[in-house]
């Protein structure tokens, strides 16, 4: 999975000094490329197969799926923080093949503390190809194979559960901790009355919130 981009951060909204508050940051978005058909466009909640190329403002590359590694595209789950908040951002309403370049400011990236070989308050810049997009553990599409007792309700289980079988079917190794902070984090936003479980309407209506 995605582990030198792994990114828990929140960016918070700083106070000018006159009392307001400042804009967010934004991601800078430039489509490289796109495909004449497209059969659907990415949402939060759905799982991305992607080759990226990440550089400096100096133009030197700190990573490349294609270059570094075994050469593979990552997968990850749009909208969950799983990946740094600008990927979640400007990655969304892309078609499978598509192609954008991402210019991330340090509050949407690694921000002032910086992480690996990213310096602190480094603004980054994303080549990324979408390969493949698919129905992720928040889609309305999936409720129903992850609700295994057939209940209407899904349990941190069954949620986990269906995880490890994504993960599996794309030829990658399970892996609890990650498993299981997506799935406390689903749950933290889609268990509306905090009782344990994520109930049909609870995943229909909130899914897209995250």
């Amino acid at each position: 999975m995605l582990v030198g981009l792994l990114s828990w951060l929140c960016s918070s909204v700083l106070v000018a000094v006159s009392g307001g508050k400042l804009p967010e940051a934004e991601v800078t978005i430039d489509v490289l490329h796109r495909p004449f058909i497209c059969h659907r466009k990415s949402k939060y909640g759905d799982i991305m197969l992607v080759h990226h190329e990440g550089s400096f403002e100096n133009g030197t590359v700190f990573h490349s799926t294609r270059t570094h590694g075994d050469n593979q595209p990552v997968w990850f789950t749009l909208g969950i923080r799983e990946v740094i908040k600008g990927w979640d951002k400007g990655l969304q309403d892309m078609c499978a093949g598509e192609k954008r370049k991402l210019i991330i400011p340090p509050a949407l990236a690694y921000g002032k503390e910086g992480k690996g070989k990213i310096p602190p308050e480094s603004t980054l810049t994303f080549i990324i190809e979408v390969m493949e997009i698919r129905n992720g553990p928040r889609s309305h599409e999936s409720f129903q194979e992850m609700d295994l007792n057939d209940d209407w309700r899904l349990s941190k289980q069954e949620v986990k559960v269906y995880l490890k079988k994504e993960f599996e079917r794309h030829g990658y190794p399970p892996n609890d901790t990650l498993h299981e902070n997506m799935v406390e984090d689903i749950f933290a936003k889609e268990d509306a009355n905090k009782d344990g479980f994520i109930s049909s309407r609870e995943f229909t209506y909130k899914h897209d919130e995250l």
